[in-house]
């Protein structure tokens, strides 16, 4: 059953380990309504890859790499910082706004702009707030060194959720760039209020798209039924994780709420159910009726019921391990695991599921084809995954 606007507040206070909020260290034990799912990969001969830790971050939220292999890694409270390729310098980037980092916010998703190369732009998300409450805001600035220091020079809002309301959950604020780099997709989280989801004119609870300068460039078709001119489709939750394929597939997974995660093929105009149906239910036990109760809304590829409470995401495309190439990998948040979706086409299913014995938050890909993960928290380590043998 659909839930009625007013129970979001009731909700909020339910920022449980499925929604990903940080914990300080140590990690808590799963909670009952997040059982780690089984582990394929640790029954069926171990972990194949060796672990290496690389450098120690305070609550660490995202990482992207830089053409020199070094690393930008943002922090919770609000900290970038450049890291050197063997951890060892983490030099503090100059010129972030002020974040709201109380509860589920904070800095979050950093990537490189199209052409980084010659125009060292950078874009990175982060909670604030403003008029009516908090949102997610997204920027972009210009990563300038000297001296030793690291700045971010002529910081700029591209683009802020709407409309910003009350609570801490549910920002979500990844960044992708379609493979032509001539647009910017965003993900805006339902900020655990239910409706917004599939209220046409909030940009929460959706993937939106825009151009590089945050304009809204969103489908054609939803805009013509009156959407939010952002809008690229719908009916989400708490989106932690986007990225395109080699085939241009753009793929997305988020937290559902007491079970139901997902990983979706986002397709434009297309309404993905939140709340109206979901393979979970609600934390106060009332029921949401099922995706295959209604054909007419996009199902999931690949869900967990328990849960397996979802970080980042990324398609792994190096040689290091080339089995897995063209295949989904996920930070797994109460699950203290990574957690492979083997992928065919516009098709997934579940992988493996490695024990990681800490919450991870972040997955990328490394330059030398390398898995590299954050894990989540005070003390959050980066390790770097390389193949056995």
């Amino acid at each position: 059953m659909r839930a009625p606007l007013a129970l979001a507040v009731a909700a909020t206070a339910l920022i449980a380990c499925n929604d990903g909020a940080a914990p300080s260290a140590p990690s808590p034990a799963p909670s009952q309504n997040a059982t780690p799912t089984p582990t394929p990969g640790a029954t069926s001969g171990g972990v194949p890859f060796q672990t290496a830790a690389v450098a120690t971050f305070d609550a660490p939220w995202a990482m992207t790499f830089l053409p020199d292999a070094r690393m930008l890694v943002t922090q919770k409270a609000g900290q970038m910082l450049l890291v050197s390729a063997d951890g060892k310098t983490k030099t503090p980037v100059a010129g972030i706004p002020a974040v709201d980092g109380a509860g589920q916010g904070g800095l979050m998703d950093v990537v490189l702009a199209p052409g980084f190369a010659q125009n060292r732009q950078v874009y990175f998300s982060a909670s604030m707030a403003g008029s009516g409450g908090k949102g997610v805001v997204l920027m972009r600035g210009t990563l300038a060194e000297s001296g030793g220091s690291a700045k971010l020079d002529n910081v700029t809002e591209l683009f802020r959720a709407t409309p910003f309301v009350s609570g801490d959950g549910h920002y979500s604020g990844r960044i992708a760039f379609s493979p032509d780099g001539q647009y910017l997709f965003f993900t805006n989280g339902e900020r655990q209020k239910f409706d917004p989801a599939q209220d046409p004119k909030a940009t929460l609870g959706k993937v939106l798209r825009l151009t590089l300068d945050g304009k809204p460039a969103g489908d054609p078709g939803l805009t013509q039924k009156g959407f939010h001119p952002a809008v690229w489709s719908y009916g989400h939750r708490n989106l932690l994780g986007l990225a395109f394929d080699q085939s241009g597939n753009l793929w997305e997974q988020e937290m559902g709420p007491k079970g139901g995660d997902e990983v979706n093929l986002i397709l434009p105009g297309r309404n993905y159910g939140y709340p109206i149906v979901s393979d979970g239910d609600h934390y106060d036990g009332r029921d949401i009726p099922d995706h295959k109760t209604r054909p007419d809304l996009e199902a999931p590829k690949v869900s967990w019921n328990p849960v397996i409470s979802p970080g980042g995401l990324i398609v792994y495309t190096g040689n290091a391990f080339p089995q897995w190439k063209g295949d989904l990998f996920i930070g797994g948040l109460s699950s203290e695991s990574l957690v492979r979706v083997d992928v065919n086409g516009t098709s997934a299913t579940k992988g493996d599921q490695f024990p990681m014995g800490r919450r991870i938050r972040e997955v990328e890909q490394g330059p030398d084809g390398a898995l590299y993960v954050l894990e989540d928290g005070e003390g959050g380590r980066l390790l770097k995954l390389t193949p056995k043998g």
